[in-house]
């Protein structure tokens, strides 16, 4: 004679698995897509042209590091200190104001003399997004120097100086970071 009264849960258990992963996948991609996703902006270009010709970046940088110097004059610096650390830091930050500032780099051989014939550009930008970018190319020499005037700053946050000079097959990189107190 057949028990007719036991029961088998394993089919509902097949179903509640299953919705159970169909919900967390549809949460995951829901919470992923909302994510805003900013590109990184070293060596002033987007991260994809920087990934692919990487070696040849570093060599222009090891070839002008070898023989120049990039300077920033006239800069109100403070320490900061570094919040989401293992360990206490600070760095040194460029101050910024509210409004319209000016930055004066120099760029000069590593005997000294100034250089005044370099292809250099400027950019501020933030850390963590592209969207309020300040770029400035072609910035010419004024007594040897590279002022950057009127450059507006509304915003308070962190903020980083970048600069590039480009001499001969030679190219240096700047990069500061900066604060605008709220």
């Amino acid at each position: 004679m057949e028990n007719k009264n036991n029961k088998t849960y394993w089919p509902h258990m097949i179903l509640g698995f299953l919705m159970i992963g169909i919900t967390l996948g549809y949460w995951t991609v829901k919470h992923a897509v909302q994510m805003p996703v900013q590109e990184v902006n070293d060596y002033m270009m987007k991260y994809q042209q920087a990934d692919l010709g990487i070696n040849d970046i570093l060599e222009k940088k090891a070839l002008f590091d070898k023989s120049y110097t990039i300077d920033i004059l006239d800069a109100e610096t403070m320490l900061e200190e570094l919040e989401n650390t293992k360990r206490a830091k600070e760095e040194q930050v460029v101050l910024l104001h509210e409004g319209n500032n000016t930055f004066t780099y120099r760029v000069s051989k590593k005997d000294g003399s100034l250089v005044t014939d370099a292809n250099v550009a400027f950019l501020l930008t933030r850390p963590h997004t592209r969207n309020e970018d300040i770029f400035i190319d072609n910035i010419e020499p004024s007594n040897g120097k590279y002022i950057i005037k009127d450059v507006n700053v509304p915003q308070a946050g962190r903020y980083t100086l970048q600069l590039r000079a480009k001499i001969g097959e030679a190219v240096g990189y700047s990069q500061l970071p900066a604060y605008l107190k709220p």
